[in-house]
């Protein structure tokens, strides 16, 4: 089913920029962006937020096509329009769930409505992201997410609908095949037939290998956008910790609008004050992260000129296309007790933690958001030992071969100092 280019044969390099909205994500992407292409580098950006600015960030009109935002660069931008997608990609599974919805009662404006299903923007954004990095025509690919909680959708599709499909396309292609003889004499219930299946592999593919490509952290970084605010602060360490639990890479974190030295009324020495406390626990919370930083402009950040502006501000002598930060969020390595699985997860708290393992899956959950993690070769048949919070890494300890793989462990979590 798969068409995908594996992501070892890739050198696109690809930055997501997310964080709270209004933290000011889609100028920082749009500046960086800018400021890549200046450097030389064959440059696209995309937004995969529903509220859409990009255009007004450049100051040019932008739709669903590529679209050159300044004349002295090789910088492209796009804002997708999904509606335009729809009948391409969904046309045919659209039409079978409006006939299921007919069926079963639905007003045929309702059903029509129901039939694109919530999410489907970010599944288009997701197969422009791998178009653009596998034609071999960019050397970085930026991408201008929504805020937190739709990044972490955004990011976790892959993975889910992976899961689905694996598991569900090809038992529920051969029961249809089966049944559909006898279902047609006995119900007017619509049958999926052959060219809905076809559509939903079509649409599967074009979506395959976008997880392995986005969690490679060699080729992709995810860098989180902050105001100096605990509010702010607070959720980008809640979205660290489920990044990793993800599997993707974050390598920067972006302090944006930090009140500049320049101001000394004293009526702003307070909030000086708080600026300067929030930026220290940014500082130590983050770290190792690197953090950039960029200070409140005096004027609203638009135009070519503006954006430069903040590019030289935020990186100074820094490539703003390197991988700014290494790490491995998942790892398993060999240790006295047996093999253990090493997942970053800065930030969680045990008692939000609940680890599961059946058969060749590790179930992990972070407060509301769940994780299965398809376990190597050398995992899968072995028996689930301890799971420990150790700093800022889950360690999960697998012993001897178990003989009955499809039982299942729910060890308790428990916190341990590095």
């Amino acid at each position: 089913m798969s068409t995908s280019t594996p992501a070892s044969s890739i050198s696109t390099r690809i930055l997501l920029f997310t964080g709270k909205g209004g933290v000011g994500k889609t100028t920082v992407a749009a500046a960086t962006a800018l400021r890549c292409a200046d450097a030389g580098l064959r440059t696209v950006i995309l937004s995969t937020d529903a509220a859409h600015s990009l255009a007004d960030a450049y100051g040019v009109h932008l739709d669903s096509t590529l679209r050159r935002v300044a004349p002295d660069v090789d910088l492209h931008a796009e804002q997708l329009d999904a509606t335009e997608r729809l009948e391409e990609a969904w046309g045919d599974i659209q039409r079978y769930l409006v006939a299921m919805l007919d069926w079963a009662g639905a007003d045929a404006i309702e059903a029509e409505e129901l039939a694109v299903l919530p999410g489907l923007d970010e599944l288009f954004a997701l197969t422009d992201i791998r178009k653009y990095a596998e034609s071999g025509d960019w050397d970085v690919v930026v991408v201008d997410c929504g805020p937190t909680a739709e990044t972490i959708r955004l990011l976790s599709l892959p993975a889910v609908l992976s899961w689905y499909m694996d598991r569900l396309f090809p038992a529920g292609r051969t029961v249809t095949n089966l049944v559909r003889p006898v279902l047609g004499r006995l119900t007017s219930v619509p049958i999926a037939d052959d060219g809905v299946f076809a559509a939903a592999s079509r649409f599967y593919a074009r979506i395959d290998g976008v997880r392995e490509l986005l969690a490679d952290p060699e080729l992709t970084s995810v860098r989180l956008v902050v105001n100096p605010e605990r509010m702010v602060i607070t959720e980008a360490r809640r979205m660290a910790t489920y990044l990793s639990l993800f599997g993707y890479a974050v390598d920067a974190v972006v302090a944006n609008r930090l009140l500049p030295d320049e101001v000394t009324d004293p009526w702003f020495k307070a909030w000086k004050e708080a600026h300067a406390e929030h930026l220290e626990a940014i500082e130590d919370g983050f770290a190792p992260l690197p953090v950039l930083r960029a200070e409140l402009a005096s004027q609203e950040v638009n135009g070519v000129g503006a954006l430069r502006e903040l590019g030289d501000a935020l990186y100074g002598d820094v490539d703003a296309a390197a991988v700014l930060h290494t790490d491995r969020p998942l790892q398993v390595e060999r240790r006295a007790g047996g093999l253990v699985l090493s997942l970053a997860l800065p930030f969680a708290d045990k008692d939000d933690l609940e680890v599961g393992h059946r058969g060749d899956e590790l179930h992990v959950r972070v407060g509301p958001q769940r994780r299965t993690v398809a376990l190597p070769d050398s995992l899968r048949r072995r028996s689930v030992r301890g799971a420990t919070m150790v700093g800022d890494r889950l360690e999960v300890t697998f012993g001897h071969q178990d003989p009955n793989p499809a039982g299942e462990a729910r060890p308790k979590a428990s916190q341990e100092s590095a």
